[in-house]
């Protein structure tokens, strides 16, 4: 796959098979719309395209609304999008004077002398120029002028998309990775870089990578411990990971501390990437160090068991 950032020096891309979209989490419901777009490429012998924006619109234009939780960075959606086929994934610049481009100009522009698109393949409630005026109508409208043909995603597909994306949410918001996996289609991930902790997973027997994710708009599961399976280097660990205060030894903040399994490298400043696979207990606050010492015997006794069954 290709990335094309911003769109000016495109070119020489074959019959193009555009869509355009966050793509938020590629979970099943984009992964039918890839699949259709692959399948009128092969029809008249295209490349696939996909379009989208980045940063998010509303980190732009709603710089003070902090709420905004995706479920992929930009690298994550790319890697993704590579995975499932997509030829060339288009990264266009977001900003407050692209969003003022009128709806007319987009179709020219991009679409048609830059991408030079041979079909859009497009959802009905797709917004796009400024003020969001440009839509499904419009494409209709021009597709003779700029030559290029429009087909609509069926509504039922697009609101399914969008239930999808929030039942998404919502469950990693209470910690039910399973049900989050299921809409994925895949385990839900999240990526990061190992830095140094306070050590104190070492001390009792259960050393940890501490997790930092630059990205504060990616969406952390609820605070527990989960079985999940790490990523690093090519190779791919068991492990257990907590997120949470730490209230047994008065944590005031929220870490992000995996212990891999059999596995005792120096790590740090890596990137690492944590697929979950189960949430095993929420995070609760013991009596003592030993006490919590116990209980992650048991913790990593259930991981291993819940793992083992994969």
């Amino acid at each position: 796959m290709k990335i094309h950032l911003g769109t000016e020096a495109i070119e020489n891309i074959k019959n193009a098979v555009v869509t355009s979209g966050t793509f938020d989490g590629v979970h099943m419901g984009h992964q039918k719309i890839i699949d259709r777009l692959k399948e009128e490429a092969r029809r008249i012998d295209g490349e696939t395209v996909l379009i989208t924006y980045w940063p998010h619109p509303r980190l732009v234009l709603k710089p003070w609304d902090s709420s905004l939780q995706l479920l992929s960075t930009f690298p994550e959606k790319a890697n993704l999008l590579e995975e499932y086929g997509i030829d060339h994934l288009v990264k266009v610049p977001f900003t407050k004077e692209f969003a003022s481009m009128q709806a007319e100009d987009y179709i020219r522009v991009i679409l048609s002398e830059r991408i030079q698109t041979k079909k859009i393949i497009i959802g009905y409630d797709h917004r796009f120029g400024k003020d969001r005026s440009g839509g499904l109508e419009e494409l209709h409208q021009f597709s003779d002028k700029y030559g290029y043909e429009v087909e609509e995603i069926p509504r039922q597909d697009i609101e399914e998309i969008g239930i999808s994306s929030t039942k998404i949410r919502r469950a990693l918001e209470v910690g039910d990775v399973q049900q989050a996996n299921t809409f994925l289609g895949r385990n839900y991930a999240i990526t990061g870089r190992v830095v140094h902790g306070e050590k104190i997973g070492r001390s009792l027997g259960f050393p940890t990578a501490n997790i930092s994710i630059k990205e504060n708009y990616k969406l952390i599961p609820a605070d527990g411990i989960y079985a999940v399976r790490v990523c690093l280097k090519y190779n791919k660990f068991d492990g257990m990971l907590n997120i949470g205060n730490r209230p047994t030894i008065g944590g005031d903040h929220k870490t992000i501390e995996v212990n891999i399994f059999d596995f005792n490298e120096d790590i740090y400043e890596s990137e690492i990437s944590i697929e979950f696979v189960d949430l095993i207990r929420k995070e609760i606050k013991f009596s003592s160090l030993d006490a919590l010492k116990e209980q992650l015997k048991i913790d990593k006794q259930s991981v291993t068991e819940r793992l083992s069954k994969l």
